[in-house]
């Protein structure tokens, strides 16, 4: 049975919403920090991913992180984390709930 790639990219966003910044209540899904997911025909997947700054304290360990959990999901052939700055993270990219999270509504 073919795995829909729907339900592959649901469960990625899954563990992306487990990951949390470490400054933020507030995971890095809900953050907007991820830009971007890609998931090829032979699962594997490209996530564009920023940080809230570029001198953020996890800018070496936080895209590990990502790698590391999302490689886990079963079926998952290889994951590439890209990191960018461009455009550059700013408030307008959290979701309705974090800014709620974070007081900000």
């Amino acid at each position: 049975m073919k795995e829909d790639y729907s339900s592959l990219e649901d469960r990625i966003i899954s563990v992306l919403k487990s990951i949390y910044d470490p400054e933020i209540p507030v995971d890095i899904y809900e953050l907007g920090l991820i830009y971007d997911i890609q998931v090829s025909h032979e699962k594997e997947v490209k996530i564009v991913m920023t940080l809230t700054t570029p001198n953020c304290p996890v800018a070496d360990s936080l895209p590990i992180q990502v790698k590391e959990k999302v490689q886990s999901i079963e079926g998952i052939k290889n994951v590439d984390v890209v990191l960018t700055f461009d455009p550059p993270w700013s408030r307008e990219f959290m979701s309705e709930e974090a800014r709620l999270e974070l007081g900000m509504l």
